[in-house]
């Protein structure tokens, strides 16, 4: 059964805008597309997501980065806090996005609605 659905349109410039869609699969996970860029200086694009949820807090943001890799992206309490690479992860809010970024040049963007509890 499908508890929620969304859509969020979001602007990564003037000139272009991206769509991030999460759809509730079994009211606790999700799968869509996340607007994201894996390499430095690539624009957005959007990539297939999964969000996991679960009941401690804690959620997992798995990204599908085009060339068969996947990126996890750990979240404690709404907040990413590590991933899958070793790189340096930060994080900084716009508004209702979450934009992650992960050194050197990847970007994903999220709303924080979809990491609030149902």
């Amino acid at each position: 059964m499908l508890r929620f659905a969304f859509a969020f349109a979001l602007m990564s410039s003037a000139a272009t805008a991206q769509v991030a869609t999460l759809s509730g699969t079994d009211g606790q996970n999700s799968l869509g597309t996340v607007p994201c860029a894996v390499s430095a200086g690539d624009p957005l694009k959007s990539c297939n997501a999964e969000l996991r949820r679960r009941d401690d807090g804690t959620a997992t943001l798995a990204v599908g980065l085009g060339n068969g890799e996947v990126r996890n992206i750990y979240f404690t309490n709404g907040v990413p806090d590590s991933s899958s690479s070793t790189s340096r992860l930060s994080y900084e809010t716009r508004g209702d996005i979450l934009v992650i970024f992960i050194e050197p040049g990847e970007v994903y963007e999220l709303p924080k609605a979809a990491l609030s509890t149902q």
